[in-house]
C-alpha cells in the first residue's frame, strides 16, 4: 500500500530523520569506492563526513556561496528552528545547522529531486575533502 507524502508539509525533524540515513548512505558508498576496506578506518572516515560539525560546516558553505534555491533555504530555516534535544558533545548552534542540513537532504530525497540531491551531496563531500 503506497501513501502519497508531501515533504513540504512534513515536520523538519522527520525530514532530518530521513536525511540522516540518506546522507550516510552516500558517504559510505563514497568511502568504499575510494578503496577503504578496514572497518575502523571506514567508521573514522564516515564520522568525519557525517558529524554535526561537518554537516554544519557544509551548510554554511552552501548558504555563503548562494548554492540553495529559495525553497531549499526555507527548508533549511525550518530545520534550523526545529525544537530538539541537543546532544552533550556539540553546541546548540552547530547541532541546529546539522539538523537543517539533514532536513534539506531528507526533503530532496522524499520529494524525489534525485539529481539535485546528488549534486548537493557530492558538493558536500568535495567541500569536506578539501577541508581535510
Amino acid at each position: 500500500m503506497s501513501k502519497e507524502i508531501n515533504p513540504s508539509l512534513m515536520k523538519s525533524l522527520t525530514l532530518a530523520y530521513m536525511g540522516d540515513v540518506i546522507y550516510e548512505k552516500y558517504v559510505r558508498e563514497y568511502i568504499i569506492q575510494k578503496g577503504e576496506v578496514k572497518p575502523q578506518a571506514l567508521h573514522t572516515m564516515a564520522v568525519s563526513f557525517v558529524s554535526a560539525k561537518a554537516q554544519s560546516y557544509v551548510l554554511h558553505r552552501f548558504l555563503d556561496d548562494g548554492l540553495l534555491t529559495e525553497q531549499e533555504e526555507a527548508i533549511v530555516r525550518r530545520g534550523r528552528n526545529a525544537k530538539s534535544n541537543v546532544p552533550k558533545n556539540t553546541d546548540p548552534q552547530t547541532y541546529r545547522y546539522s539538523t537543517a542540513f539533514e532536513a534539506l537532504i531528507g526533503y530532496l530525497y522524499l520529494n524525489e529531486e534525485f539529481e539535485r540531491l546528488d549534486y548537493l551531496v557530492f558538493q558536500a563531500i568535495l567541500d569536506l575533502e578539501e577541508r581535510r
